[in-house]
């Protein structure tokens, strides 16, 4: 049985679940809708109280500190990014980054005997199924690995799609990972979160950064959604053994960029940093003009800041080599992507304006001489 599944440029992996409010804690155990994946049997076998190897206070930091650093971080992340969503303060994780939260994710949940995952499945996500994977022939995994919008395609899900896909999870008990890293570059009706979906908040984690919404790259801040109603196949919340790992492995997120995160998701930072995704989203509407006028199929560059662009009968490879020699332009072959990347190049709209006039200059110089 296959474990991984991604789609055939991005991750994705989830499943959450609801208990019963009024409910006591074994009643609440006895409903709740666990998935199928199976709990880290070394995780099983950690207790509180009487691990002696940390070399770290244990004590937690005073309140005044905690009130006016990562709570007061959560509080923003949840109520900007989610709000009536259902997401609540305790279920966000403040990080250093969404990369480093998947590392940690994949530490809760791996095969002991060989550490590692194997029998990953790659979902092709072309034009041909509208970017999304045809699930109807998708062997069921532990975990599915979704971003949307995706990086490199820039198709971001219908909510059709997302729904089928929380179906698809319910239904195999597994769990997906949603990478909503550009989910502030979408300009239409499509969803920003996985949790606008009926039904993800039991089959879903929801990973994010402030990377490519404010470029804090170097900084280093992101976060983690765990839903309180995510459960492994034994009726253990995820939530439980994700916070375990995040205390033991982490030192958390620097005071610096934790203070800079809310500066962002203030009213005058948010208007600041939508003013800077708009400069980058006009760069894209730039390059989709360009490929376009020199006859080629563009995708992308609407709801992400990423144009893919075909080349029919062409190596991605062999497209990457003629636009740097004859232009000096770096792009990226889409088949570093995924073996559904062939015959495509990846652009970014990521860079200075006079830098994208001149790209799209040398461009056309190129291709239409």
């Amino acid at each position: 049985m296959s474990m991984f599944s991604t789609c055939n440029f991005i991750p994705h992996t989830i499943l959450l679940q609801s208990r019963a409010s009024l409910a006591t804690p074994n009643e609440r155990l006895a409903t709740v809708r666990c998935t199928k994946v199976v709990r880290n049997v070394n995780l099983e076998k950690l207790r509180h109280n009487y691990l002696l190897g940390i070399g770290d206070t244990t004590e937690p930091i005073p309140d005044i500190i905690t009130s006016n650093m990562a709570e007061a971080l959560r509080k923003a992340i949840a109520e900007s990014f989610y709000k009536g969503l259902g997401v609540k303060d305790a279920e966000v994780f403040v990080s250093d980054g969404s990369q480093c939260d998947i590392s940690r994710l994949q530490a809760g949940d791996f095969l002991d005997e060989t550490l590692k995952y194997q029998n990953i499945e790659y979902m092709t996500c072309g034009p041909h199924n509208n970017f999304f994977p045809e699930l109807s022939t998708t062997s069921r995994t532990d975990i599915i690995f979704f971003c949307s919008p995706n990086n490199p395609t820039g198709h971001a899900a219908s909510r059709e799609q997302l729904t089928q896909l929380v179906e698809f999870a319910r239904k195999n008990g597994s769990i997906i990972v949603y990478d909503s890293a550009y989910s502030v570059y979408i300009t239409d009706g499509s969803p920003r979160s996985i949790y606008e979906i009926p039904g993800a908040r039991e089959c879903a984690i929801e990973i994010s950064s402030f990377s490519k919404i404010a470029g804090f790259t170097g900084v280093r801040l992101g976060w983690t959604v765990v839903p309180d109603e995510l459960y492994y196949a034994n009726k253990v919340p995820v939530i439980n053994d994700f916070d375990r790992i995040v205390c033991t492995c982490f030192n958390g997120a620097s005071s610096i960029a934790q203070a800079g995160g809310l500066a962002c998701l203030s009213p005058d930072g948010f208007k600041a940093v939508m003013s800077v995704v708009e400069y980058y989203m006009e760069n894209a509407k730039i390059l989709v003009e360009t490929f376009s006028s020199l006859g080629l199929v563009v995708y992308g560059g609407v709801n992400a800041p990423y144009v893919w662009v075909h080349f029919p009968g062409s190596r991605s490879w062999d497209i990457f080599s003629e636009i740097l020699k004859k232009a000096h332009i770096i792009t990226v072959p889409g088949s570093g992507f995924g073996p559904g990347g062939e015959g495509y190049i990846r652009v970014t709209a990521f860079g200075q304006r006079e830098n994208i006039l001149e790209a799209s200059k040398r461009l056309r110089t190129i291709y239409l001489s």
